[in-house]
């Protein structure tokens, strides 16, 4: 049982099982009752209809047996006045002779048991169906001539009775079972309602808001639920904003010294010639790792700017396909036409870090891809994707989430020789992306390369 159930608890959600429990529990209760109801008042009156059918039996056949006994002539009119109703019929067997009054039945019709035990003389009775329709049997003895009486009472009243109760106690209890799906879906419903908000707060920190927080829960058993969810989110909020100040106070404290480096290095290139082979090479080290460290605090207060949520004022619609034409018309290199659409592709975003994402994607395919093959604008009536295209030896597919973190160059982590990165740029792209409501992933280029894509939600109409 364990084994079938577990395939429909991976399908059906923990609302519609609440749903389904109660609708099934109500369908059990009330078929219950609908059962036990049903055999009650079954049972009590067809009791009803059996006693006031023998007792209507038992003076019929006292009277006929007085008329018998009288000897009076009126014998047929009698059995005709017996006769209760057009389906009724009485059969009156004496000596070789049988009067039949009523509906015509043929003694053939009725069970033999039943024929049997009434002509020697038992006082039987006994549920029949003659002809379309059913009917209560009574056979008792004509004690005058040794005779016997048979009468037969129609129940189709309470045939008709039977099945209306019967319709009635299943229409009721499928109704039940209904509205006790109905009540289930609702009370699952309120009862998740704590767990609907904690999973969409949940969700906004995951995204990166975390000023998310749940309301205040006056309920006893919710209230601890949503203070230790609020005490986390602001302790989580309070921990990130403190390393991102602590990276914006390093940076900011580190260009005064990076700036005075820089410019001694630029002095020392500028004589570079003046000085022995050996001096020269230390200083092209010198040079290359200055820069770089110029760099990686360039990076550093852009990513703190990234950590802060943008200002919902800063946004704007925007052609994306213009956007990156801009940003590629300064590039130092020249970089392929944007492959777009002939309409405006519009989105919202705010253009400082859109502008940041293209740049970086573009200087990563210069810097690590042997340069950019193609620049992509695509919208297929649903979120926007920018694609970005190089010619370099691709991503391995476990580094492919790796690169998009802090401080992370892939296989290239270790080396120096040309590369001034910092390891901060794709991180940079990741969290632009994520505070514009997007995404950012890498796959294979057919041909080879790898292939960029930022996918954004479509402007609002």
């Amino acid at each position: 049982m364990t084994g079938v159930w577990r395939p429909w608890r991976q399908v059906l959600s923990l609302r519609w099982r609440v749903a389904i429990a109660f609708g099934l529990g109500s369908l059990l209760v009330a078929g219950m009752f609908a059962l036990a109801t049903w055999n009650l008042a079954r049972g009590y009156m067809l009791d009803q209809r059996l006693q006031s059918a023998t007792q209507q039996a038992e003076v019929n056949v006292r009277l006929v047996d007085e008329t018998l006994r009288t000897g009076s002539s009126g014998l047929d009119e009698l059995l005709t006045g017996l006769a209760t109703g057009p389906n009724s019929t009485i059969i009156l067997l004496r000596q070789g002779s049988q009067l039949t009054s009523g509906r015509p039945v043929e003694l053939a019709q009725l069970p033999g048991a039943f024929v049997d035990a009434a002509r020697e003389g038992v006082a039987v009775r006994q549920r029949v169906r003659v002809a379309d329709y059913p009917a209560l049997a009574v056979g008792l003895p004509v004690a005058s001539e040794g005779g016997t009486y048979i009468e037969l009472f129609p129940l189709i009243e309470l045939d008709r009775t039977f099945r209306f109760l019967s319709s009635l106690l299943a229409g009721g209890t499928l109704a039940c079972g209904v509205l006790g799906g109905a009540l289930g879906l609702w009370t699952s419903r309120r009862a998740l309602r704590p767990l609907t908000a904690l999973t969409a707060a949940a969700s906004r920190v995951a995204a990166g808001d975390l000023t998310a927080r749940l309301p205040q829960q006056a309920d006893a058993d919710l209230a601890p639920l949503a203070r230790t969810f609020n005490d986390t989110t602001a302790a989580l909020e309070q921990r990130v904003q403190r390393d991102a100040r602590f990276a914006g106070d390093v940076s900011h404290e580190l260009r005064s010294p990076l700036t005075t480096m820089t410019s001694a290095a630029e002095v020392l290139a500028r004589r570079r010639a003046d000085l022995p082979e050996r001096a020269r090479q230390a200083l092209d080290l010198l040079v290359l790792e200055v820069h770089r460290f110029r760099h990686m605090v360039i990076d550093l207060l852009e990513i703190t700017r990234a950590d802060q949520q943008g200002d919902d004022e800063a946004w704007e619609i925007l052609d994306l396909a213009g956007l990156v034409a801009n940003v590629a018309a300064f590039r130092e290199r020249a970089v392929p036409p944007v492959d777009s659409p002939s309409e405006p592709v519009l989105v919202r975003v705010d253009r400082r870090r859109m502008d940041r994402i293209v740049g970086n994607l573009l200087d990563n395919a210069e810097r690590y891809g042997g340069g950019v093959v193609r620049i992509g604008v695509q919208a297929d009536g649903g979120p926007v994707r920018l694609e970005v295209d190089d010619a370099g030896p691709g991503v391995p597919e476990h580094l492919r989430e790796q690169i998009f973190e802090r401080f992370t160059r892939g296989e290239r982590a270790g080396q120096r020789g040309t590369d001034t990165g910092s390891g901060l740029g794709l991180a940079i792209v990741a969290e632009h992306v994520q505070r514009l409501g997007g995404r950012v992933w890498v796959t294979d280029r057919p041909g080879g390369g790898a292939h960029f894509v930022v996918e954004l939600p479509e402007a609002p109409s």
